[in-house]
């Protein structure tokens, strides 16, 4: 289960590169990097961190592939994706639910604090999408006024807090990155932001 939800967020974050390569007009080779580089940013980061070197994708072609042909894919598919942006945010969000449980995971198996592993799963999903708009030219949307580090933070907690309870892990990891997934659906949708500390 840890696996595939490891995959399927390296599909979630390819696919928004994609996206976001698409909107900035790039030619198929700045395709192909911003999806790569949105993948494997904040695993990479994480890996570097606890020491696990070489970084996952350096150890196992399955990601190299998986990108790849997710980016093929939505490239072919570009056509029935009508609108880039709220497509762009959903595949986001989905990767960043899914990257969330699998940096805590990771923290938790070199030992470290709950607190850090939940900093951990942050930096896995936040991190690739700040590559990705840095190259894009955009602001970071974690430096925005968006809920969207928060969210990592919030399903850290409930990650711990349902770890407590007789529940299979499998369940934990998906109860966790769902909570992820919603809080920033309902953020996006209600408007809900962090104060602004500026004032007109």
């Amino acid at each position: 289960m840890f696996y595939t939800i490891d995959i399927l967020g390296t599909v979630a974050f390819a696919v928004s590169g994609v996206l976001a390569a698409f909107n900035k007009k790039m030619d198929l080779f700045g395709i192909l990097i911003i999806a790569f580089v949105t993948a494997v940013g904040g695993g990479t980061l994480r890996d570097l961190l606890i020491g696990n070197t070489p970084v996952s994708w350096m150890k196992d072609m399955t990601y190299t592939y998986v990108i790849m042909g997710s980016a093929v894919f939505a490239i072919i598919f570009r056509s029935k994706i009508n609108y880039l942006r709220t497509s762009l945010f959903l595949f986001d969000t989905i990767g960043i639910g899914l990257y969330t449980v699998v940096g805590i995971e990771k923290g938790i198996q070199a030992g470290l604090h709950p607190i850090i592993c939940i900093a951990l799963g942050t930096m896995t999903a936040s991190f690739g999408g700040v590559i990705r708009d840095i190259l894009c030219n955009e602001i970071p949307v974690i430096f925005r006024k968006e809920i969207y580090a928060t969210a990592c933070i919030l399903g850290g907690v409930f990650y711990f807090l349902l770890a407590k309870l007789p529940l299979d892990n499998n369940i934990v990891f998906l109860i966790a990155g769902l909570v992820v997934i919603v809080i920033r659906l309902l953020a996006v949708k209600f408007k809900i932001a962090l104060p602004n500390i500026y004032r007109n």
